[in-house]
């Protein structure tokens, strides 16, 4: 039994029919260097979709690898209520120096979805403790996603995900979202003012009241297929919480880090959230780690007797990991040191233009987006009408397994293909998969 055939007796892979597996084999990597994955049989794949979107630095980077190694001679683990150690203390100082202002007390978690969970629970104390206890409901924008927990999946509002749980899931204000591509107000995103944050002032006006807290993407919704809005919009939406006594929650962990240009998608819009959840690039895609990030007015909430019963009674066995933290300090340190974003933001520049003079031609693509290094190619089956394909098609998963018979790792979001690298890709990795990426979707297309 060869090991693709051992992979598929023993494992349940995620977000996966299990039934596609039968014609594409798992792919069984061996190892991996910058951005290229090798796998057991010696075939390689540019990862440019960082590996769900975690791997800011390139895979096996020298610097968190030499780190991880010299922290797990240390302190491999120890918990985390009423001890400490000094990995999670300077990680904790070295963010705060970078996060928007106001943002001081770190709890951790294990992973994105529980950082949101951590978020809401919070948020709902902090007004049930506050004199507020009518404020139990949460608001988020369509399309939204912030994970896979109950809590974190009632507040996504991706069908695919969640429509199979509704029964069991939270009732969450929605709030109609921006829509840039299929404007209904026929504008477009770099020029108009954000007309559509009216939706949002409707929802405010009948649920603020009762409201704890707002979710939200900001200016990236990743997994509704790399939507991105303008800054404006973000500034609305803090406007409107402030009016409300209305927590922002903003979502960074997709979009923190650099992958929009900025080190936090907030920076974009000069705004601070009340909390900020971060994961992925945290550990540069090395070790399962989460943060939710908050203020002193909310931290000052909970600070009371213990008999009082307004401690946070939320924990994971794994909170304040110090393998973890050794990873994330040094994806700190490289990201200051070797200027990671700067390059990140010139390079850009190069990428996004062959990708739009690449891919906007072709009669299929509808709009191709970019922020930072992240580009998206949403293709449509008339560019006039902007319509869809029929889903059932399933365009987007045919190029994909196309493009990795050429060496090339594209997981699209449904139609919509996209870009999403390490934050190290060189333009000559730039010119080989945008080649790579535009030949299978040509004879995807044209077949």
């Amino acid at each position: 039994m060869d090991w693709a055939e051992k992979d598929l007796k023993y494992i349940w892979h995620p977000c996966s029919q299990m039934k596609d597996y039968e014609e594409l084999k798992p792919i069984v990597i061996d190892h991996a260097q910058g951005i290229n994955l090798y796998d057991i049989d010696g075939n390689v794949y540019k990862d440019v979709v960082s590996s769900w979107w975690c791997n800011l630095l390139g895979h096996c980077n020298p610097r968190i690898n030499a780190a991880v190694k010299k922290q797990i001679d240390t302190l491999e683990h120890v918990i985390f209520a009423n001890f400490s150690h000094k990995t999670a203390i300077t990680l904790c100082e070295k963010l705060s120096k970078v996060l928007p202002e106001g943002l001081c007390k770190f709890n951790f978690t294990d992973n994105g979805s529980s950082a949101i969970e951590a978020a809401m629970k919070v948020s709902f104390q902090y007004h049930y403790q506050t004199g507020n206890p009518q404020k139990k409901r949460f608001m988020a924008l369509s399309d939204a996603y912030h994970g896979e927990t109950i809590g974190a999946l009632s507040v996504g509002g991706v069908d695919l995900y969640s429509e199979i749980y509704k029964p069991i899931l939270l009732d969450i204000s929605r709030i109609q979202g921006p829509d840039c591509f299929r404007c209904p107000y026929g504008k477009n995103r770099e020029e108009c003012n954000c007309e559509c944050i009216e939706h949002a002032e409707k929802t405010f006006e009948k649920y603020g009241d009762e409201t704890c807290a707002l979710l939200v993407e900001p200016l990236l919704q990743g997994s509704a297929g790399m939507k991105i809005y303008p800054p404006l919009y973000l500034k609305k939406l803090r406007e409107l919480c402030n009016k409300y006594n209305v927590h922002l929650i903003a979502d960074e962990i997709a979009t923190g880090y650099g992958r929009t240009g900025k080190m936090f998608a907030c920076n974009h819009a000069g705004i601070a959230p009340d909390i900020m959840c971060l994961s992925k690039g945290l550990t540069g895609g090395y070790m399962p780690m989460a943060i939710f990030v908050t203020t002193q007015k909310i931290y000052d909430a909970f600070y009371a007797d213990y008999n009082s019963g307004k401690a946070f009674m939320h924990s994971h066995t794994y909170s304040g990991n110090p393998l973890a933290c050794s990873a994330a300090i040094e994806v700190l340190n490289i990201l200051e040191e070797e200027k990671i974003i700067e390059k990140a933001c010139e390079n850009a520049k190069y990428f996004n233009e062959l990708i739009k003079e690449t891919f906007l031609p072709h009669k299929n693509v509808g709009e191709v987006r970019s922020i930072g290094l992240i580009n998206a190619i949403e293709l449509v089956k008339d560019k006039k009408t902007k319509e869809p394909f029929d889903s059932k098609l399933r365009t987007g998963y045919q190029i994909y397994k196309k493009a990795l018979k050429n060496g090339v790792l594209l997981r699209p979001l449904g139609d919509v293909i996209y870009f999403n690298p390490p934050l190290i890709i060189e333009k000559n990795d730039m010119d080989f998969v945008v080649e790579k990426a535009n030949k299978c979707m040509k004879d995807i297309l044209n077949s």
